[in-house]
């Protein structure tokens, strides 16, 4: 932590905290939050000291809170440190509880400066190498999984963690489609069960006579076909994980079963009384609504509550729009390790597109549509063409970029990308109103990246600002 900036109209306040920082500190001041906000659109600055009056006086203008929002969508990390008269203490707390760093109290002290911006320093260590130690839970080939930009994803992915290296009776909620059983293969590949079995179970497909006997096994003459013993997917899944998809579809007497094996590990197969212990740690999923079930008694209560311990919530693709571009681009590479067709880019204007679609088989749709357009596509960039028609009706049609079909394949495609770069960067810089730290944040690149992006199209940030329709 090496800048600061004060935000005062003392000048014996500013001058000390100043002398208590020293040289090695860059350091600028500002008279009010506008005028700090202008700085801090031109260069970052990682500590700021603000007076409680200028803070409360932007606040009472533009909402509570609103100088620290607009501090972090400049800098998501700054840190913020309020100067508070002894008399103004309880106002310093509420706004550490808004999301400000600390407080010091007037006169200021050099110590008290000193002591803060250590602690602060030490603060954003220890979370750095926190964050360190959580990307290493997981496992490298997870890493392509786990890459979101929905704020609801990065919840799952935050409740996986917590949960995998325990024991715990773990529910996957969602549509059909969104990813249950890799959710499931990510808590188990990062549980202490790793080098045991993961056995799924699709509880819909099976047959219900024959259910029981594919969960819990059956001795031989159990029933009619019955030749010889079988062992059931708990017996096998010992020691590791069972995951029961659809879990909403099972009978009755397979309830009862599944409901023991909860609650003292222990069953018996179909026409035996051997009692088998197993320790398989349950992972259920549905589409269902279990509660509701529960309620309307076609599903047990008794067995709700022992599959409802840390339930997940997985959302639908379609309130997940802005991880589209990333799963199409997963989904096309596994496709040219495959098929091995060189297919290594994705025309814009099918992101464009798919990005207005429904989704309603979710990610399983994508994939399989993926699949489909890869196999027609006749060229080295999947066109709008091998996609299905009706994804692109009239109200949504795909306005094509004008191309020149006498330019070679490579000069026209390099002229696309750069039409199409163009049009995003300036849609980007001015729906942010020209604000460069925060387009480049929404854009997953750099400042420096998204400088020279403006530099070689001539992107002026200043033409954006307060301007958010600007074209």
């Amino acid at each position: 932590m090496r800048s600061v900036m004060v935000i005062s109209a003392v000048a014996n306040d500013i001058d000390a905290i100043r002398s208590a920082l020293g040289a090695t500190f860059r350091f600028c001041t500002a008279g009010d939050v506008p005028a700090a906000l202008q700085i801090l659109d031109r260069e970052r600055y990682e500590l700021v000291f603000i007076d409680v009056d200028i803070l409360l006086a932007h606040s009472t203008i533009s909402g509570f809170d609103a100088a620290l929002i607009a501090f972090q969508q400049r800098h998501p990390t700054i840190e913020v440190v309020v100067m508070t008269p002894p008399s103004q203490i309880r106002n310093a707390v509420g706004w550490v509880k808004a999301g400000a760093s600390d407080y010091i109290s007037y006169p200021i002290s050099h110590d008290e400066v000193k002591l803060v911006t250590e602690s602060i320093a030490k603060s954003i260590l220890r979370q750095s190498e926190l964050d360190y130690l959580r990307d290493q839970f997981w496992q490298t080939d997870a890493l392509e999984v786990i890459q979101t930009k929905s704020p609801s994803m990065i919840e799952v992915f935050k409740k996986i963690r917590s949960v995998a290296s325990t024991k715990t009776t773990v529910l996957l909620v969602g549509e059909t489609g969104t990813g249950k059983g890799v959710m499931a293969k990510l808590v188990h590949q990062h549980s202490n069960r790793l080098n045991s079995q993961f056995i799924s179970v699709h509880c819909g497909a099976i047959p219900d006579t024959l259910l029981e006997s594919e969960l819990f096994g059956h001795e031989k003459g159990a029933f009619t076909g019955a030749v010889r013993k079988k062992l059931g997917k708990f017996e096998i899944a010992n020691g590791g994980t069972i995951f029961l998809d659809e879990i909403g579809t099972l009978t009755p007497s397979a309830q009862i079963k599944l409901l023991q094996v909860l609650q003292d590990g222990t069953f018996s197969r179909v026409g035996g009384e051997e009692t088998i212990h197993t320790n398989a740690r349950v992972i259920a999923a549905t589409n269902s609504d279990l509660k509701q079930l529960s309620d309307g008694g076609q599903f047990r209560k008794d067995l709700f509550y022992r599959l409802n311990v840390f339930p997940i919530e997985i959302p639908p693709l379609r309130l997940r729009i802005e991880d589209l571009p990333h799963l199409m681009d997963v989904f096309l590479k596994r496709l040219d390790r495959e098929f091995q067709k060189a297919i290594h880019s994705i025309h814009p204007r099918v992101i464009e597109g798919l990005a207005r679609y429904d989704w309603p088989g979710n990610v399983r749709e994508l994939e399989n549509l993926m699949e489909r357009a890869y196999i027609l596509e006749n060229s080295s960039v999947l066109t709008p063409e091998s996609f299905p028609s009706e994804l692109f009706d009239d109200k949504n049609t795909l306005a094509v970029m004008p191309f020149n079909d006498r330019l070679p394949l490579a000069e026209a495609r390099k002229l696309a990308l750069e039409d199409f770069e163009r049009q995003y960067i300036k849609g980007l810089v001015a729906r942010n109103q020209g604000r460069i730290n925060l387009s480049a944040a929404e854009a997953g690149i750099s400042t420096r990246q998204l400088h020279k992006l403006m530099s070689k199209y001539g992107i002026h940030k200043e033409t954006f600002k307060g301007n958010p329709t600007a074209p």
